[in-house]
């Protein structure tokens, strides 16, 4: 719906008064708020089970997810990616599925970022 702008002449100014101002609203969209998905480590799902993981679900070639089991192993957890809400929330939940169903116990985490 667009704003009635009445225009008036200088005649008509001066004999009324009356004058209109009309503004425009803008609103700002936000960019939706972003969530990072974190592996954790833990002393019994192999290795090579988190690199598919990584492979499958991140779509991490074989390098990329080699270093961040690694990473996973010596530090204890890895931001493995960065999605919005609901992405993440997909991604956690094929993970932690996945692992189940291999009888692993990998868990995987996210929180905002």
């Amino acid at each position: 719906m667009t704003p009635e702008i009445r225009m008036m002449s200088d005649k008509d100014d001066s004999r009324d008064g009356d004058s209109e101002v009309v503004t425009k609203t803008r609103s700002r969209t936000q960019k939706p708020p972003l969530y990072k998905v974190l592996l954790l480590n833990d002393d019994y799902t192999p290795m090579e089970f988190v690199v598919h993981v990584l492979e499958r679900f991140f779509g991490m070639s074989h390098a990329q997810a080699f270093e961040i089991m690694l990473t996973v192993h010596k530090k204890g957890v890895a931001v493995v990616g960065v999605f919005s809400f609901e992405v993440a929330e997909t991604k956690v939940a094929q993970v932690m599925d996945f692992a189940r169903r291999h009888q692993h116990p990998l868990q995987c985490t996210m929180e905002k970022e």
